[in-house]
């Protein structure tokens, strides 16, 4: 399957289905995954959820009809599925930067485009990985906000920074955790350095016990490591049988190697 040309199946439905309600179930259909992958696939490689996408299309076709037309407000907030004018004008406010009762012929408006992805096939790799599980432990360490935008530059950086500033008292840091702000793991939110040593005045985190899905990388170079992440959401996601737990991921440093830990069921 290529998945680039699967997802732009689901763009061209989104596009063809903006004044109704989008049914995700037949989203996920498009590409043959289940709904939770559909939207973590997405994420990775737009950088925004699909929820916000499809918004961002609504508002971008609601400025045009209100430019166009001479519909009533209300009656294109029902159009684009909005219950009621305020709550639509907020969004249309926040997207345009004007409201829509201020909308005229000489008005400047935001275009947000349909995504098309390159359809050009790449030539898929193995991935050898292991079920591993563990039992419950604790972390201790300190954490910096981050978005799917940010995290590849932020979190290396804000690794070495920590590790550095702290090799002499604590020794090298054991673990890095990506949060994620839902268990779609659309937008991941944070990223933190952690020992296995309890550490006053760092936080606190008890990992219950757990099956993983293990990915040995076999050094702590960052950029190796992003290159399994990607490959494990790209290629190996669209087509794994396994469930996941709404739980963080996780990298563990330890004799010279990474693994890349994804919690499962």
């Amino acid at each position: 399957m290529n998945i680039y040309r699967a997802l732009n199946d689901v763009t061209l439905y989104i596009e063809e289905h903006l004044e109704e309600d989008i049914d995700y179930k037949i989203l996920s259909k498009k590409i043959g995954v289940n709904e939770n992958i559909l939207r973590r696939l997405f994420s990775l490689l737009t950088n925004m959820p699909l929820s916000e996408y499809i918004r961002k299309r609504k508002l971008t076709n609601a400025g045009y009809d209100l430019y166009a037309s001479n519909m009533k407000v209300i009656d294109i907030a029902m159009k684009y599925g909005y219950n009621n004018s305020t709550s639509f004008s907020r969004a249309f406010t926040s997207f345009h930067g004007i409201k829509p009762s201020q909308v005229n012929k000489n008005s400047k408006l935001k275009n947000f485009p349909r995504i098309i992805f390159n359809e050009e096939v790449k030539e898929a790799q193995d991935m050898e990985y292991e079920i591993i599980e563990l039992d419950q432990f604790e972390l201790y360490g300190i954490g910096k906000e981050v978005n799917c935008k940010n995290i590849k530059n932020i979190a290396p950086a804000f690794f070495d920074e920590t590790s550095k500033k702290y090799l002499d008292l604590y020794g090298y840091p054991e673990y890095g955790m990506i949060t994620y702000n839902n268990e779609y793991r659309e937008e991941c939110t944070a990223y933190y350095v952690l020992y296995k040593k309890e550490i006053e005045n760092f936080s606190k985190f008890i990992i219950p016990k757990s099956k993983w899905l293990l990915f040995r990388i076999p050094s702590y170079n960052a950029l190796e490591i992003q290159k399994v992440s990607d490959q494990f959401y790209l290629e190996f996601l669209p087509s794994c049988k396994f469930k996941f737990k709404d739980l963080p991921e996780f990298e563990y440093y330890h004799d010279g190697v990474t693994d890349f830990l994804i919690p499962i069921y």
